[in-house]
């Protein structure tokens, strides 16, 4: 197979975005090549974009984007249990299974985790650790949009299954991006720990009570039906720790979950937790940044405040699994689909807030 003349997206710094011609994808020993399917959109792409890079997924000038489902179309030497035409999603990175860290199972936090970029294409290549790893088959019916979005999904399962919820808890989640918005669905929803079953069972109660907070009122009506019990516009909100409080019988959250990757929302996360509560602090900040916490409140409050990141590959099973089921109408979450030539057209509605994700098509 011979593909000439490929078109992709190249990140080249700051808000500078380039579709080029690259050269043809051929698979070494252990790879696949996939045509993409479908590659969205997301709020990682945009602080990325925004930002210029990211301290441990890539560094420009590089290849773009990080979800991606599509067919494959070659396949490197030693590659047995993949054939071409095999529908597959591909996560976007692997751990190396031999480190310190990956010997203690505690994948996310390989020290030489593979991090693959390039999903804004018309075609991928995929390195070898993830194919051994992270890539999985889609199952019949499944569209790429819906399977696409398996490595967010990912992240926010094993956000969840950190961040201690127990039926019936109160929980704040800041932030209405496709992460908030992933969150509220998996734990309004009991899926918590997804990774230990098969299928998420019908509810006739939510199996904890989630307050979202965002700023925008089309998303927070998302929320709403993904299972918050009630949303609210922090635009018109003068002390959001003083409404969880009130929300809460003057206590605060069981959990709070930050999906919003600013060091004051962070301050504000701590501010809602109760005594004994948990705070997941989810949104990735800039690099250099920090927060102030309160010594006394966090040791007399008995708090637990943890950073989670990225997923491991018991989650990215999990969450395709999660999404096959379609129990959950994740299909919320795309606003529209648009060709490639467009993505840079969509990254600035990104930043306007004006779309959650976006379907690219090549």
């Amino acid at each position: 197979m011979r593909l000439k003349g490929l078109l992709a997206a190249l990140l080249y710094g700051k808000e500078d975005l380039r579709l080029e011609r690259v050269e043809d994808p051929i698979p070494e020993a252990g790879e696949v090549v996939l045509r993409v399917g479908t590659a969205t959109t997301c709020g990682t792409d945009l602080k990325v974009w925004r930002r210029g890079g990211h301290a441990r997924m890539l560094k420009p000038p590089t290849l773009f984007g990080h979800e991606a489902a599509g067919e494959i179309v070659a396949v490197g030497n030693g590659v047995t249990h993949w054939k071409v035409g095999d529908r597959v999603v591909a996560n976007n990175s692997a751990p190396c299974m031999a480190c310190f860290f990956c010997q203690k199972e505690a994948y996310s936090l390989c020290q030489n985790l593979l991090f693959n970029n390039g999903t804004f294409a018309e075609y991928l290549k995929v390195p070898a650790a993830i194919v051994q790893h992270n890539l999985l088959p889609i199952p019949d019916g499944i569209p790429f949009s819906l399977a696409s979005m398996t490595e967010p999904l990912a992240c926010v399962l094993h956000g969840a299954a950190r961040s201690n919820v127990k039926p019936g808890d109160r929980v704040v989640v800041l932030g209405d991006g496709a992460i908030g918005l992933m969150f509220v669905a998996a734990l309004a929803s009991g899926q918590g720990d997804w990774s230990q079953t098969s299928h998420p069972s019908p509810q006739s109660h939510p199996f904890a009570h989630v307050f979202l907070f965002g700023g925008s009122d089309r998303r927070l009506q998302i929320g709403e039906k993904l299972g918050a019990v009630k949303t609210f516009n922090y635009h018109h909100i003068g002390d959001v720790p003083a409404l969880v409080k009130d929300l809460t019988d003057g206590w605060g959250a069981d959990v709070v979950i930050e999906a919003t990757g600013v060091p004051p929302v962070w301050e504000t996360a701590i501010a809602c937790a109760r005594p004994g509560a948990t705070v997941n602090l989810f949104g990735g900040c800039p690099r250099d940044t920090t927060i102030t916490v309160s010594t006394e409140q966090l040791h007399y409050s008995e708090l637990t405040l943890k950073g989670v990141f990225h997923n491991t590959p018991q989650y990215v099973r999990a969450a395709l699994n999660l999404l096959a089921s379609q129990t959950l109408p994740f299909d919320l979450l795309i606003s529209e689909e648009r060709p490639l030539s467009q993505l840079g057209q969509v990254f600035e509605a990104m930043k306007q807030r004006q779309v959650i994700k976006v379907a690219i098509v090549p």
